[in-house]
């Protein structure tokens, strides 16, 4: 699913503004601190440094989140405060100096207030990756273009393939929502190398692809919807179709959360598809996936159930309103309507108000697009239900983006309504939504678990393709 980030990159030209005695050499350099958010703690940085016109800029860091040199915008320094606009996050750092080391502050975003301390100096974070394979290979590597042809764009991937003469098996790997490298490269791991490794080494060939607009890859995200990605990767397959290295009867596709939702859109018009393999895909719609999410990860980082409550009594009530409102721009001004006669109706300040409406208002641009809006209302058993080849679904037992409890249930079911009995649903007990072995499953530990991809799923996966395909 759309991961969240407490920072995202735009570029903005920053300014330093001296309104006091104190040298732009005072803040010049590196300054970090940890900020304690619904989500976790996390490491804030921000970066100093003179620009060639005697202004000083400033870039931020969050490397919890794997997020570097976010451009700031202006830089407020006068003898006893700071104040850092980050344009980018819709958010700013306000502190006072307390010393020549030590700024205490004020992280403020979204209408959150964050407790913030910077010290000057940052120890730099390493973050290991022991999964990641490192050439040479014991298979061969290539890169490849294919082209969408409803759309007309080409897109960019790499192609392995075992050693050998084949035709070999063959998978196509499907990445989550949100625009991914053929790597599917997250928190600063690149679960689609280290898979795409496992399955080559064991004699299955796979293509992995950049996203439509990312990396090498062409075409337009504006209006796209799960849909227009299924378009995407059914031109792999087709690609795969005319390699003479290629079993053409035993292509399969393997898809990670919305790209578990993308697997089934394709093989239920594509007989050529062999085998699914859904990875926390999803089994019920979007708005239920997203409810349960909501509830899940607030549970798991400590909110209190009333505003658990609260938030999932806002959520429902807007995505009712996006389905009953195709006009985007009468459910913006219907949604704000009903939301300030919401906050009437509690009698907040005018300052909790305003901060308020500004997290409701980014809410708002999160929903109202056209990929949010189809998720939304799509019930993936449609797709499933048309289904004929065999399928392999698993999940994380602790997976709070996509729970095991309602989508792996609902697949099945899909599945056997529409007279497919080849179907295994399997709950890994301690996995996350990343398939890494996790202590809570919460977001947060993404960057921070070294493991990339659980040993024990990639060869439970392996094993059942080698046995469904009759691969020796």
């Amino acid at each position: 699913m759309k991961r969240t980030a407490l920072l995202a990159g735009l570029f903005f030209t920053a300014a330093l503004a001296l309104t006091g005695q104190r040298p732009f050499t005072d803040v010049e350099g590196s300054w970090s601190g940890k900020i304690k958010t619904p989500s976790g703690e996390l490491q804030m940085v921000l970066h100093f440094s003179m620009t060639e016109a005697d202004t000083i800029k400033a870039v931020a860091d969050a490397p919890d989140q794997g997020v570097k040199d976010i451009p700031c915008g202006r830089v407020t320094l006068t003898d006893d405060s700071l104040t850092v606009d980050i344009p980018a996050v819709k958010g700013n750092y306000r502190g006072g100096f307390s010393g020549d080391t030590l700024i205490t502050g004020i992280w403020n975003q979204l209408g959150g207030r964050y407790d913030l301390t910077l010290r000057k100096g940052v120890k730099p974070v390493v973050h290991n990756r022991p999964q990641e394979p490192k050439p040479p290979y014991p298979y061969r590597e290539e890169e490849v273009t294919f082209m969408n042809t409803a759309e007309n764009f080409s897109l960019a991937g790499t192609l392995t393939l075992p050693e050998g003469d084949g035709p070999f098996p063959a998978v196509v790997l499907i990445s989550g929502s949100g625009q991914q490298d053929r790597n599917e490269t997250v928190f600063l791991h690149k679960p689609f190398m280290v898979l795409a490794d496992h399955l080559t080494r064991n004699g299955i060939a796979v293509l992995r692809y950049d996203d439509r607009g990312v990396g090498k890859s062409k075409g337009k995200t504006n209006n796209a919807t799960s849909l227009s990605f299924a378009d995407d990767a059914e031109a792999a397959v087709n690609y795969l179709l005319q390699r003479p290295e290629i079993n053409k009867k035993k292509i399969g596709l393997a898809g990670h959360s919305e790209g578990g939702l993308i697997a089934p859109i394709v093989a239920s018009r594509n007989s050529n598809i062999a085998f699914i393999v859904s990875l926390a895909g999803p089994g019920v719609s979007g708005r239920e996936i997203m409810l349960r999410q909501a509830g899940d990860i607030m549970k798991a980082s400590g909110t209190a159930q009333s505003g658990i409550d609260e938030t999932l009594a806002i959520n429902s009530h807007l995505f009712s309103m996006v389905v009953e409102e195709p006009d985007q721009r009468k459910f913006v001004k219907d949604a704000m309507e009903w939301y300030g006669k919401e906050l009437d109706s509690k009698g907040v300040s005018p300052e909790e108000r305003k901060e308020k409406m500004t997290a409701f208002t980014q809410g708002l641009i999160s929903v109202n697009n056209p990929w949010m809006r189809y998720f939304i209302v799509t019930d993936p058993a449609q797709f499933w239900s048309k289904v004929k080849c065999p399928v392999l679904a698993l999940n994380g037992e602790k997976d709070l983006q996509v729970s095991q409890e309602i989508n792996l249930p609902a697949i099945k079911t899909a599945l056997r309504s529409g007279g497919n009995r080849k179907v295994k649903t399997v709950m890994l007990p301690g996995l996350n939504h990343l398939f890494q072995t996790a202590e809570t499953g919460s977001p947060d530990e993404y960057i921070k678990i070294e493991e990339t991809f659980s040993p024990a799923a990639m060869e439970l996966m392996t094993s059942w393709i080698k046995k469904t395909m009759k691969i020796k």
